[in-house]
């Protein structure tokens, strides 16, 4: 490993070894992938990586191509302590809303872990109901390997899904943008309507 990449890596393990220091000893890392999208649903994963561990390459999910986050999928899976997805499903983000969609993914994600964590890193501003040591961490996915290995994790789980939707709805073109607001895909809702994956309350605008 180049020493670049060794020392990027060290300063995303910085808020990692402050907790091990401090006599914590299974820090989670958790993020979401889907928030955003037009249809699919929101997936989060929890993810626990051995103390000192550095993967190579491992990043914001946002900032590596498809092909690397599948390869560093594979990584952080072989190496880590424990990992694991929750989900929530279309007929839950229309419910409750995205936000608390997010947490609820979030929170299952954490309770399905094979290790209990004494401490999570969650990504971004909002707290989650879990009866575990906690604190958000703002662009935590840039900050915290922990997190950035979730959010691989859960952009790598999320897309694999509509990989598969794109086999039952091809004319969508899920494979291609993920359900995201493209023109393309919503030029494909004005002609063929909703499909029973898409999120009507974030479609209006776009179905007559």
């Amino acid at each position: 490993m180049k020493e670049q990449e060794l020392n990027r890596l060290k300063n995303m393990l910085e808020i990692e070894d402050k907790l091990y220091s401090e006599g914590y000893n299974f820090v989670c890392g958790v993020d979401e992938a889907g928030r955003g999208p037009l249809c699919g649903p929101v997936v989060a994963a929890a993810v626990i990586l051995p103390k000192d561990e550095y993967i190579e390459g491992v990043n914001d999910s946002k900032k590596l191509t498809e092909k690397k986050r599948e390869k560093l999928y594979d990584d952080i899976m072989k190496k880590a302590v424990a990992a694991s997805i929750g989900i929530s499903d279309v007929d839950v983000i229309e419910k409750v809303n995205i936000l608390n969609a997010t947490k609820l993914a979030m929170k299952q994600a954490i309770e399905k872990l094979s290790i209990k964590p004494d401490y999570v890193l969650i990504d971004g501003n909002q707290m989650i109901d879990i009866n575990i040591k906690a604190e958000t961490v703002v662009s935590g996915d840039a900050k915290s390997e922990s997190i950035a290995a979730a959010s691989i994790i859960a952009k790598v789980t999320r897309d694999r899904m509509l990989i598969e939707f794109d086999k039952k709805y091809p004319e969508y073109g899920f494979a291609k943008h993920k359900g995201y607001g493209t023109k393309s895909h919503i030029e494909a809702i004005q002609k063929y309507g909703l499909t029973d994956i898409h999120r009507p309350s974030f479609c209006k605008k776009f179905v007559k």
